[in-house]
């Protein structure tokens, strides 16, 4: 809430007229010396926007306060009253990038609600989704954080290698996010044998070409210097935050939502969790390299034992009220999924939460004592979806 708001409140069936924005006042630091600067909202690149803060002394990070909401969508107000087709594509737009995890949680916390099972070939294609929206955006991340550390190299190299990535996504489902596959009931597009060798001479392809990255990466002094030791996340803080994926795994929190409230088809697949304690840029990358080898090891469980038949079941409506809710791991972390099913099959209420919701503060803590010019490294590292956060 900017301000425009007034006194209703933002989902009250007649919202009140816009207010005056009062203006917004950012917490202050004392000390000698101190400045502060200002980033954003609007950023250099192809990035959503959002507010930073900084109170520094000299080069020094003092104080972070970031300031959200700028993409405020109405997502949940667009929800209530929605039928279940329309809310499931408004879930896969919530955060562009988790389109895959945004529809799965959705659809499982739909079919919790009312009682029903997809048919096994769909539980298994929308893990294969899943991994395959891992895969590029980890391919993706490591690239530009070593990007931010003027390692141009990496970034183009991942870079091809995450646009392999989402050919292989469209030659298999018809779209390069796969955004709208996942349906309440099942999925909607199958996957065929052409479909089947893309993402298998993809996984080939990642095999042979990712190990020598890892090793460029590790083997590259100047890079190594901007990332060790570099916005470090202590592990007391990502335990009290809940922070999940490779955040919290960074620091030791060792939680996976395929593994520790495994849903099918993860509870039938072998596959490791890495956790590291560091905490710093270089733990957030690292936590990244074995997910990706783990999704290629996942990739292949799944193409392995696909079963056939069906790909979607009916939805049957149930008379009064169901309420659902499903928790899915996204490539950022746990993505939860709440919603009430009213009269009709309409949606009354649905919350979605991202995993940047507890993610956006820690960064705050973790560029404390660090240089500004380590700020972006430290941001991407985290990369906190905006989108997810502003609903």
């Amino acid at each position: 809430d900017h301000g425009q708001w007034g006194v209703s409140h933002p989902l009250a069936a007649r919202p009140g007229g816009p207010a005056a924005a009062s203006s917004y006042r950012f917490l202050t630091a004392e000390g000698e010396s101190l400045h502060q600067i200002a980033v954003g909202p609007v950023h250099a690149g192809i990035i959503e926007p959002g507010h930073f803060r900084f109170t520094a002394g000299g080069e020094t990070v003092v104080r972070l306060e970031e300031r959200l909401g700028y993409v405020h969508k109405g997502i949940e107000g667009l929800m209530a009253g929605a039928p279940i087709d329309r809310a499931a594509k408004l879930a896969g737009r919530t955060s562009g990038d988790s389109t895959v995890a945004y529809s799965f949680a959705f659809a499982r916390a739909v079919e919790a609600a009312l009682g029903v099972t997809p048919p096994p070939r769909a539980i298994w294609l929308r893990a294969l989704m899943a991994e395959l929206e891992r895969l590029a955006n980890h391919l993706g991340d490591i690239g530009a954080i070593c990007n931010d550390a003027a390692f141009a190299l990496m970034h183009a190299h991942c870079g091809v290698l995450r646009e392999r990535a989402l050919r292989a996504a469209d030659a298999a489902f018809g779209h390069r996010l796969m955004r709208d596959r996942i349906v309440p009931g099942g999925v909607a597009s199958d996957l065929n044998d052409a479909g089947a060798n893309a993402i298998r001479s993809l996984v080939a392809e990642i095999r042979q070409r990712f190990p020598h990255l890892v090793e460029l990466y590790d083997n590259t002094a100047s890079l190594q210097d901007r990332t060790v030791a570099t916005g470090r996340l202590q592990v007391g803080l990502a335990r009290q935050y809940a922070a999940g994926g490779y955040v919290g795994r960074a620091s030791g929190r060792d939680f996976d939502a395929r593994r520790d409230l495994a849903y099918a088809p993860y509870d039938e697949l072998a596959f490791d969790v890495p956790v590291l304690q560091e905490g710093d840029v270089n733990a957030r990358v690292w936590v990244r390299v074995r997910e990706v080898e783990q999704s290629l090891s996942l990739v292949e469980q799944i193409l392995g034992r696909l079963p056939g038949g069906p790909i979607r079941g009916d939805i049957a409506l149930a008379d009064g009220p169901r309420e659902g809710m499903a928790l899915v791991e996204g490539f950022r972390g746990d993505i939860l999924a709440w919603l009430r099913i009213g009269e009709g099959g309409l949606i009354e209420r649905c919350h979605l939460r991202d995993p940047s919701w507890f993610q956006w503060p820690l960064l705050e803590a973790a560029i404390e004592g660090n240089i500004v010019a380590d700020f972006p490294i430290c941001n991407k590292s985290f990369n906190c979806s905006y989108s997810g956060h502003d609903l």
